[in-house]
C-alpha cells in the first residue's frame, strides 16, 4: 500500500532555509523589520518545498488568529435556504469577504445567530471562545443589537457594523439606503408618476426606516403626497402580497410601487399579473437587492443594486488594518448603491 506523503510544515521550511521558526512565521505574516535576504531565503524554501501556510503557523507570530467571523441572522437565512427562495445576500457577502481575507492570509467563517434568542450572549461567547477571531462582521439586524455590540467591545474584539450608522464602538458601514430609495423614487417621478407606493421592510432592520425616509423625502421634494401609499412587509413573499394588495385595493391606487426587497417585489408582480394589471404599462415596479432572479423575471425588474460584496470587502480591510492600529473608525463608511433601469418601469400612461 502506498504511503501517504508527509505534509510540509513550518519546521521543514525553517530547517531548509537555515532560520528560526519565528523568522519563518514573521515572513509568512508579512511583518516589518525582517531583512530582505531573510525574506528571500524563506520564500525560496517555501517555493522549493511547496509549503502552504497554516493558521497554526501564522499564529506563532503573535496573538492573531487570522480568522474573521461573520454573523448572519439564523432564522431568515435558514428560511431562505429551506424554501429555496433565499437571496444572494449571503453569497455576495462571502464573495467580498472571503476574497479579501484570502489576499491578506486570513480565513472567514460564518455563524448564524438568532436575533431574538434569549441565549444570544451565550452563543456568541461560545463562538468567540472556540474561534478566537481577530474580528467580527455584523450584518443587519445584528449590527444594531446593543447586546452584541457591547459584548464585542467589552472583549476588545475589532468589529464592523454593516447597515448601521449609530454612534458607538466598531466600524459603521452603510450602503446609503436612504439615498438609494430617493434615487428610485426620483426615477419614477421623472417618468411622470405622481402616486408612488412604497412597501417597507420590518422595523427590526434600521435600514427599513432609512428607505422610507428616502422615499418620503423625494416625494416631498417633488410636491407629492404620501398618504395611503405606504405598506409594510417582513421581507417575505407572503407579506409582499398582502402589502401590494393593500396598495392596489385603495380607491386611488398607485401607478408605481417600490418594494424594499426582491421577494416582496416579485409578489407584487405576481399579484398584478393575477389582476390583469400590466407591468410596466399600468404599474411600474422597482425592487431593492437586485438578486439574479429579478433579471430573469418577466419583465426584468428595475432594481436598486446594493454593493454587498464591496461593503463586506471594506469591512474585512478595516478589521485587518485595525490590528495594526492603522485606521480611524470615527466616521461611517458609505459605499453607495445605484439604480439599474430595466423593463419594469416606464413613463406613466396619459389618460384622456
Amino acid at each position: 500500500m502506498a504511503r501517504r506523503r508527509q505534509s510540509v510544515t513550518i519546521k521543514h521550511v525553517a530547517a531548509d532555509a537555515g532560520v528560526s521558526l519565528q523568522t519563518v512565521s514573521r515572513v509568512i505574516n508579512k511583518e516589518p523589520n525582517v531583512r530582505p535576504e531573510m525574506i528571500e531565503r524563506v520564500q525560496a524554501s517555501i517555493a522549493k518545498l511547496g509549503y502552504v501556510p497554516s493558521i497554526a503557523a501564522q499564529r506563532m507570530g503573535g496573538s492573531r488568529s487570522y480568522l474573521i467571523l461573520a454573523l448572519n441572522d439564523r432564522e431568515r437565512t435558514i428560511a431562505g435556504w429551506q424554501s429555496r427562495e433565499g437571496t444572494d445576500w449571503v453569497d455576495q457577502m462571502l464573495l467580498g469577504g472571503m476574497l479579501t481575507c484570502a489576499r491578506h492570509g486570513y480565513r472567514m467563517i460564518v455563524e448564524l445567530v438568532d436575533t431574538h434568542s434569549d441565549h444570544i450572549e451565550r452563543e456568541l461567547l461560545a463562538a468567540i471562545a472556540a474561534l478566537q477571531p481577530d474580528g467580527v462582521i455584523l450584518t443587519p439586524p445584528h449590527s444594531e443589537n446593543p447586546l452584541i455590540i457591547d459584548l464585542l467591545a467589552e472583549h476588545r474584539i475589532s468589529f464592523a457594523r454593516i447597515g448601521s450608522v449609530k454612534p458607538g464602538p466598531g466600524f459603521a458601514l452603510t450602503m446609503d439606503d436612504e439615498r438609494a430609495a430617493r434615487l428610485a423614487t426620483e426615477h419614477l417621478v421623472g417618468l411622470g408618476h405622481r402616486r408612488i407606493g412604497f412597501i417597507a421592510g420590518p422595523d427590526d432592520f434600521e435600514l427599513s426606516g432609512w428607505r422610507v425616509d428616502g422615499w418620503r423625502g423625494a416625494m416631498a421634494a417633488a410636491g407629492l403626497a404620501t398618504d395611503g401609499l405606504l405598506a409594510q412587509g417582513d421581507f417575505g413573499y407572503a407579506s409582499g402580497t398582502a402589502a401590494a394588495r393593500a396598495l392596489l385595493d385603495a380607491l386611488d391606487p398607485p401607478t408605481a410601487i417600490i418594494a424594499s426587497n426582491d421577494q416582496m417585489t416579485l409578489a407584487t408582480l405576481a399579484l398584478a399579473r393575477e389582476r390583469g394589471i400590466e407591468v410596466p404599462a399600468d404599474l411600474s415596479l422597482i425592487s431593492f437587492d437586485d438578486t439574479p432572479i429579478v433579471r430573469f423575471a418577466h419583465p426584468p425588474l428595475t432594481a436598486v443594486v446594493q454593493p454587498i460584496a464591496e461593503v463586506s470587502a471594506k469591512a474585512v480591510e478595516l478589521i485587518i488594518a485595525d490590528q495594526a492600529g492603522q485606521v480611524d473608525g470615527s466616521q461611517p463608511i458609505v459605499v453607495p448603491a445605484r439604480v439599474e433601469v430595466r423593463n419594469s418601469t416606464t413613463a406613466i400612461r396619459e389618460t384622456e
